[in-house]
């Protein structure tokens, strides 16, 4: 897949966050909106050439430390982005696999995040192609 190719994928993650958002389903929303970011690092490792190969590592882990050591490290992204994809991270491990409540507020902030991370990932220098904005909710 191709820098562009994660891109597409992590706006469509961003608008199933939002709907989901919108119709109460703040464990799915806080899932979708982590999968947009997940995919927006992707195509930000992958756009800078920080990746050998062209190759993104595949394990959740490593796509969240090459972000942080390849791209906020080097000052190509805000460390800012890099401390949001893990909090979000996070609150999708809770609402994915241990039953602990999410609070609409908590997923409400994890689809805002999300959108912000994926509009500076599709404005920011290291992608060539820049897409049109999301649409709001």
């Amino acid at each position: 897949m191709t820098a562009n190719d994660y891109l597409e994928k992590a706006e469509r993650a961003l608008t199933s966050a939002r709907l989901l958002l919108d119709s109460g389903d703040v464990e799915g929303a806080c899932n979708r909106a982590y999968y947009a970011m997940f995919d927006a690092a992707h195509a930000a490792l992958l756009a800078s050439g920080a990746i050998a190969g062209g190759t993104p590592p595949k394990k959740h882990s490593s796509v969240i430390a090459a972000f942080g050591l390849q791209l906020v490290k080097t000052g190509q992204m805000a460390a800012e982005l890099g401390s949001a994809l893990n909090q979000v991270e996070r609150l999708r491990r809770l609402a994915d696999y241990t039953g602990e409540p999410i609070t609409p507020e908590q997923a409400q902030w994890a689809v805002e995040q999300a959108g912000v991370f994926v509009a500076k990932v599709r404005q920011g220098p290291l992608c060539s192609t820049h897409h049109p904005p999301s649409e709001e909710p």
